[in-house]
């Protein structure tokens, strides 16, 4: 049987995420993933919302605890995280966070680290910078070389561009550590600010 770990998808990770905010019915989530601009990090449809949660629920990584039958809507389905679904996400988050072969995952576990402790977050960005760390002197010393013998510059754009792309994430990597390791940036799933508008939100999604 495989890991629950293994079976999540990007948007598996997003709604296990939301319902960490609470219950939600499939509606409210979709609107709140838009209204956040998550769609940024992937295409967000109805259809695939709802399959998503169709999975889950069968995988026992969240629940149904309700139907509401509001005037002339139809039925919205209400779903709870189970415990399985709370470890799973975080655990999720923990393994992409340091990799570096998976971007769009990265993206989402980066987007929702802040569920987790900022000990937790700077010790995986810790590691992820060690990784970005041998990926660029790869790409910085294989150009090196590829200069030094000649090779034609229009066949390395790409190198040259994945070499710059690895060297502009390092630094904002380093940005971003100093930040956690002082008390500039707030952190963790129960420091938040903004609460009414945070509430405001999650109501307007629910209409």
């Amino acid at each position: 049987m495989k890991d629950p770990i293994d079976t999540l998808t990007p948007m598996g990770v997003m709604v296990l995420a939301l319902l960490r905010e609470g219950d939600m019915h499939p509606y409210e989530m979709v609107r709140l993933l838009r209204a956040r601009h998550d769609d940024r990090l992937l295409t967000i449809t109805n259809g695939t919302l709802y399959h998503t949660v169709a999975r889950l629920q069968k995988t026992g990584l969240i629940d149904e605890i309700g139907i509401d039958r509001d005037g002339n809507r139809p039925e919205r389905t209400t779903y709870t995280l189970t415990d399985a679904g709370r470890d799973t996400v975080i655990a999720w988050v923990r393994r992409e966070l340091p990799c570096v072969d998976r971007e769009t995952d990265f993206r989402i576990a980066l987007a929702e680290s802040h569920n987790l402790e900022r000990d937790d977050v700077t010790a995986l960005l810790r590691e992820r910078r060690d990784a970005l760390v041998e990926a660029h002197t790869m790409h910085r010393d294989g150009l090196a070389k590829a200069h030094a013998k000649g090779v034609p510059p229009q066949v390395l754009v790409e190198v040259e561009r994945q070499e710059a792309l690895l060297d502009a994430e390092l630094r904002w990597l380093d940005t971003l550590l100093t930040r956690l390791d002082g008390d500039e940036l707030r952190w963790g799933p129960n420091d938040f600010d903004d609460t009414d508008r945070y509430l405001a939100q999650r109501k307007a999604a629910q209409q």
